[in-house]
């Protein structure tokens, strides 16, 4: 009897198709309330179904998953945090642009933190895949006015390149459930101490603010636990390689409600995926050479 294994490059593609949906969520979301109680409400749920499900993975938890997921906490509240508060001012389709300017900062992160200097073949895909990214700007294309919202999501990219990098540091030795549980729950808290600390207006109750919280809370908890199954073997090149989908399934999304990706656009989304290819086919094209 055949037995069907998951691979983790599926999961990353997966959780980035939903990763890039999203975003309009978001912006839909802080149209009714605070963006850091928005942050809080939707980890801090996250945080709670996930510790229903893995009551019994929780028993085990150690220094090093406290540690890194406090770590990987602080770099998703700062991440989300920052990007949703630029979703007030930016369209959802500019923000996942302007996220994804994270793709060339994971190698020198990768570098920094984990000593491993980035490969020639990473390097190629990832210079490719920021072209793609370029390119993929959205109804509005026109470059960056680096506005408020532009400068905080481009702060964001910086928090989202470290989370992609900090979670291979730790996640590789640790339950997945287990450190996501504790991320998800320092982020929710972080989130919440940075809005008391600006003074952030208490959200008026919508249900359309509750809901979209609880359906993103669902889905940050497919996203993070799926990122650290997925990278205890996927580099965090690679990852990133495959997160640079992110704006274009967010494109994709924003044409069933009304927006239009223009020609520049679709051929920066096809250099994306050119780029996954270098990344997956150059390094057995070179083992095949050596052999």
């Amino acid at each position: 009897m055949m037995r069907f294994s998951l691979r983790p490059e599926i999961v990353l593609i997966l959780i980035t198709m939903i990763w890039g949906g999203t975003f309009l969520a978001v912006q839909i979301a802080v149209q009714n309330g605070g963006p850091l109680y928005f942050v809080a409400l939707r980890f801090g749920l996250g945080a709670m179904f996930l510790a229903i499900i893995a009551r019994p993975n929780l028993r085990g938890t150690t220094s090093h998953d406290l540690k890194g997921g406090l770590w990987i906490g602080l770099s998703i509240a700062l991440g989300y945090g920052l990007q949703t508060i630029g979703l007030m001012s930016i369209t959802s389709s500019k923000s996942a642009f302007i996220t994804a300017a994270a793709v060339p900062l994971v190698p020198v992160f990768q570098w920094i933190i984990l000593g491993q200097p980035p490969k020639a073949w990473s390097i190629l895909s990832l210079i490719v895949a920021f072209v793609g990214l370029m390119m993929v700007v959205g109804p509005e294309a026109g470059g960056l006015a680096f506005s408020q919202g532009e400068v905080l999501t481009l702060f964001c990219a910086v928090a989202v390149a470290l989370e992609v990098v900090l979670i291979s540091r730790f996640a590789t030795h640790a339950d997945a459930k287990r450190i996501t549980v504790i991320q998800m729950a320092a982020a929710s808290g972080m989130a919440l101490l940075g809005a008391m600390i600006l003074q952030e207006p208490l959200p008026e109750f919508t249900w359309t603010f509750v809901g979209l919280a609880i359906a993103l809370a669902a889905a940050s908890t497919i996203i993070q636990i799926g990122m650290n199954w997925a990278q205890r073997t996927v580099s965090p090149t690679r990852a990133t390689i495959i997160y640079t989908g992110e704006p274009v399934y967010a494109g994709i999304l924003g044409r069933f409600v009304g927006e239009r990706l223009p020609p520049l656009a679709i051929f920066g989304g096809i250099l994306i995926l050119i780029a996954v290819l270098i990344s997956e086919l150059g390094p057995k094209l070179r083992q095949r050479k050596q052999n």
